[in-house]
């Protein structure tokens, strides 16, 4: 049973975090931060980031924490980003691809990309590629992209990637999850075919207690909660992510969830990927469509 209290020191090390100011990115950045990291906590709403922060330094931790603005829904964002980046650090341990929208009403990126599809991949897709030159610098880095057991449902319709279809959150959701599993894994088979020293891992928190839900309605989240049972607190959630980023022994190229009631609840194990995050097509296709989208080529 994998806990915080098993993160080892961590004093040295560069960790970058979307999303940290809420829910699974809070709790990472909080445990990172006592385990003696530097931490960036990369947010689009910098007043709750602010309040975020101030409540993890109440915790007195041995590390640092800071703050950065990243607007994922805008690639302009997402590159003034890194560039800030490239010059507060010289190399990342440890980037952590967690933001998220989950069902929102239909909208759309600044480049007109689905919303879901565009904050939770392809902002991320970039994000990687502008921070890995930093990333692999780093013997032993891990990039971990977070995504969700949505991804089983999900299927990628790249004819209809700015949602010019009726629109199904959903199903929109579905699919940008699947896109964050189909990257990892296709990330590290280009950085093992380049000979890099970096880890790509994918993680999910099991059914947890986020904002991500919020656009959810009262009956909507009343039927998950009969459908899937008990959720864990994202202090608990957070566990195969933190995984995933530092403990010994992680396989690149690996996915982790929670150990019980089929990856619902629990504490971190390996879980199993499912054939429609290993389809190599949709893999290569994901890959070169995001990478156009981008402008930006890696690893």
């Amino acid at each position: 049973m994998w806990i915080t209290s098993d993160i080892p020191d961590q004093s040295g090390k560069t960790v970058i975090i979307t999303g940290a100011n809420t829910g699974i990115g809070f709790e990472a950045a909080k445990a990172l931060y006592n385990r003696g990291a530097y931490v960036i906590m990369a947010c689009r709403n910098i007043d709750k980031a602010q309040a975020a922060l101030s409540e993890i330094k109440t915790g007195s931790g041995p590390g640092e924490v800071e703050l950065a603005f990243l607007d994922l829904a805008s690639l302009k964002s997402v590159s003034e980003f890194a560039s800030t980046i490239k010059n507060r650090v010289s190399n990342i341990d440890v980037l952590i691809n967690n933001a998220g929208v989950m069902t929102p009403p239909k909208g759309f990126t600044a480049e007109g990309f689905e919303s879901q599809f565009g904050i939770n991949h392809l902002g991320h897709f970039a994000l990687t590629g502008h921070l890995y030159p930093l990333i692999r610098k780093t013997p032993g880095a891990r990039i971990i992209t977070v995504t969700s057991l949505a991804y089983l449902y999900g299927d990628i319709n790249f004819h209809n990637l700015k949602c010019e279809n009726p629109y199904d959150a959903f199903r929109e959701y579905c699919q940008s999850k699947l896109a964050n599993i189909s990257f990892a894994l296709e990330l590290q088979r280009r950085i093992l075919k380049k000979g890099d020293k970096v880890y790509s891992i994918a993680a999910h928190p099991g059914v947890t207690k986020t904002s991500i839900g919020r656009h959810m309605s009262d009956s909507e989240l009343e039927a998950a909660s009969q459908r899937f049972g008990e959720f864990m607190e994202a202090s608990q959630g957070v566990l195969p992510i933190l995984y995933a980023a530092v403990a010994s022994g992680v396989k690149e190229g690996g996915f982790y969830g929670p150990d019980a009631d089929g990856g619902l609840r629990g504490y971190p194990s390996p879980a199993a990927v499912q054939e429609n995050a290993v389809n190599q097509s949709t893999a290569t296709e994901l890959w070169n469509i995001s990478q156009e989208a981008a402008n930006i080529i890696f690893p």
